[in-house]
């Protein structure tokens, strides 16, 4: 007889794989870099304003961008939370995401430039307060 932990080790494993080869890979690129903030801080539950800024490799503003956001909770079976990022100076992108639980949060980047290359990165958030 198998152990039950052994068990759930195994489906873990096997739908880490499932998932890994069900996604589409997209680019990553070293030459773009991401840097963002969250307001209000402390963050805490309800909305918050999420500020991206895109750069090139030369430091110069990415102009643009279509930036979707998908925030994910932490905790397993909770939904996920959406936005889209609007350019609001060159290089600078706004959205305002409703984090509708404390805890720790991820935010899944999903950026695809002027010229069609596709960028995902993930943003921590840690520790977001209960009101």
């Amino acid at each position: 007889m198998i152990p039950s932990s052994l068990l759930a080790v195994a489906a873990a494993l096997f739908l880490t794989i499932v998932v890994a080869a069900c996604n589409k890979p997209t680019e990553s690129s070293s030459a773009v870099t991401i840097e963002f903030e969250v307001t209000p801080q402390p963050v805490r539950v309800g909305p918050a304003t999420l500020t991206l800024r895109i750069a090139d490799a030369s430091r110069q503003p990415v102009t643009g961008a279509s930036i979707a956001l998908e925030g994910i909770m932490s905790h397993a079976g909770m939904s996920p939370v959406f936005a889209h990022a609007k350019e609001t100076e060159p290089g600078r992108y706004l959205a305002t995401l409703d984090f509708n639980m404390a805890g720790d949060w991820t935010i899944l980047t999903r950026i695809t430039l002027a010229g069609g290359q596709k960028l995902e990165r993930h943003l921590d958030v840690k520790g977001v307060r209960a009101n």
